[in-house]
């Protein structure tokens, strides 16, 4: 069973689960398709958007700069582009929300343009680091405030110079910033990466007619290109996918099957994961162009036992981790689990190392905090009361572990789930069989 308040929900063990879902449109592809869009030339038509708390964030950010978006049937929006360095000053500071990946990527737009900008957001997101976009983007000749190098930012837009930038952490958010900006930017803007991140801002421009060049972990566009309006489709989040994908892993007899999700070579470093985790996991990309590919995602019940992360994999499963938490600790007992190298989690939505391991201890788990990671054993899970620091992935993490607890399970701060999947409760339901 499952009861949701305004702000909490509570899950009871599940004895089953299994079906077929299909998930909310990738909320990374949905952030810059709509940016994209807003600097086109002419009409774009996008499918599949994020109904998400975080790319509503985009759109809103995205109409106090001028753009005319119309939002169709579910997940349909049609935007009117303004072209490149086209959009407008707001009359009032931006709200990115909740949303990192909007400041960011945003922060990449605006530098470019003739005016000042102010961006901020929720108290979450004032506490996120941002130093490592207003560093380059100060380089290539905007000028930013920002107290202690956190939101609100003030940007001074001008004329930008390309630069080639080799940031010392992996970020897609950073690289795509730096390439959003290096495409309003005089000459050919590079991002050498230190191990590889998600390719959707590459993807992105491509799609939209950009020309953009990829050698090994060295990445480039150059400035001046114009982008044509596109009709384009965005399929289901993978990152969303892999908690139904954990569900069935660590729950005896379970099958879900998740249809036209995104398989992006980039993002799919989590399904060996799940395999050495004992899953059955079946991927077919039956649709490859050279925008998204997306196929059946299957995953099933089989052999659980214990498996780690090594740091080397972390930047590539960086969201999965609290999903991989929840399946370890869905494990028979005696089996474990271990992450290392994994740092960035504690400038997330939240400390995603404290918030998950004190959640986890809260509803019987056996787990050891470390700075750049954590071990869990598994252990019968009681059940009891956690908090989800306001974090949707820890939301969601908790309430699959809470499926495995011999005792029911109350998460606060379970409405956060809206961030990237609003009906997150209704399919655990539904997949459950809980009444």
């Amino acid at each position: 069973m499952l009861r949701a308040s305004a702000d909490a929900a509570t899950v009871t063990p599940a004895a089953r689960a299994g079906g077929r879902v299909r998930v909310p449109g990738d909320k990374s592809i949905s952030h810059r398709y709509a940016m994209l869009a807003a600097l086109a030339d002419g009409e774009s038509i996008v499918t599949g958007y994020s109904p998400g708390a975080d790319c509503a964030a985009t759109l809103a950010c995205l109409r106090a700069l001028g753009v005319s978006i119309r939002v169709m049937e579910a997940g349909t929006i049609v935007v009117a582009g303004r072209g490149v360095r086209g959009l407008a000053a707001p009359r009032a500071p931006l709200d990115a929300a909740n949303s990192g990946t909007t400041l960011r990527l945003l922060s990449g737009i605006l530098a470019a343009h003739s005016f000042t900008t102010t961006i901020g957001g929720d108290a979450s997101l004032a506490r996120r680091p941002m130093r490592r976009i207003i560093e380059p983007l100060t380089r290539m000749g905007a000028r930013i405030d920002a107290v202690d190098g956190r939101p609100p930012l003030v940007i001074h837009g001008t004329s930008l110079r390309a630069i080639s930038h080799a940031p010392e952490v992996p970020s897609a958010q950073v690289k795509g910033g730096v390439l959003l900006a290096g495409l309003q930017a005089d000459g050919t803007t590079r991002v050498v990466e230190p191990a590889p991140t998600r390719d959707h801002t590459e993807r992105a421009l491509r799609a939209f007619g950009a020309r953009v060049e990829c050698r090994g972990l060295e990445v480039a566009v150059a400035g001046g290109q114009r982008l044509s309006g596109r009709r384009l489709e965005i399929p289901g989040d993978i990152s969303g996918a892999i908690f139904w994908a954990a569900l069935a892993a660590g729950t005896p007899g379970a099958e879900i099957e998740i249809p036209f999700v995104g398989l992006n070579p980039t993002r799919t470093a989590v399904l060996p994961v799940l395999r050495r985790a004992g899953a059955t996991v079946d991927a077919r990309v039956e649709r490859d162009t050279h925008e998204e590919p997306a196929g059946t995602l299957r995953v099933e019940f089989k052999e659980p036992r214990s498996f780690n992360l090594e740091p080397h994999e972390v930047p590539g499963v960086i969201d999965e981790i609290p999903a991989l938490a929840a399946l370890a600790v869905m494990l028979p007992a005696g089996e474990s689990f271990s992450v290392r190298g994994a740092a960035e989690l504690r400038v997330k939505e939240s400390d995603r190392i404290t918030a998950l391991v004190r959640g986890l201890l809260a509803i019987g788990a056996q787990v050891e905090e470390y700075e750049d990671g954590f071990a869990i054993e598994s252990r019968p899970l009681t059940g009891g009361h956690v908090d989800a620091a306001g974090d949707h992935r820890l939301a969601m993490a908790f309430a699959i572990a809470a499926t495995r607890a011999t005792g029911p399970t109350t998460i606060a701060g379970a409405s956060s789930v809206a961030v990237s999947y609003p009906g997150f409760f209704e399919e655990l339901r539904r997949l459950t069989g809980a009444k």
